[in-house]
């Protein structure tokens, strides 16, 4: 298992063949794709004054392995990401750096954008 952190909080991950949403869009010349954690598509994370909706509309295209998710994030130009296992898996593949994760209601949230 290996762990990553920031600022006390930890990410645990192994690769597995766990699912998560992804949803891809093209705009221009932009390749954009939402990935979110099987279990959080639908749900609101609230803390204090931020309010984040796992929008079904935006993140719940189709069910891929992580595996599947992690090529996708080796072509797209913007990543949204939310969730744990996702997160994580961004980290341990160099996409994300630690430091560049924020929380909301203990859920981690990383956006990816290549210039």
């Amino acid at each position: 298992m290996d762990v990553y952190g920031k600022n006390g909080m930890e990410y645990r991950f192994s690769i597995s063949d766990e699912l998560v949403y992804v949803n891809e869009y093209s705009y221009e010349e932009e390749h954009v794709v939402a990935i979110c954690d099987k279990d959080l598509l639908g749900k609101t994370l609230v803390e204090g004054e931020r309010r984040f909706y796992v929008d079904p509309n935006f993140y719940g295209g189709r069910l891929v392995s992580i595996r599947e998710a992690i090529r996708l994030l080796e072509v797209c130009s913007i990543a949204n990401l939310v969730g744990e296992k996702i997160v994580s898996a961004a980290i341990k593949h160099g996409f994300v750096h630690p430091e560049a994760v924020i929380t909301i209601d203990g859920v981690p949230h990383a956006q990816i954008i290549r210039m």
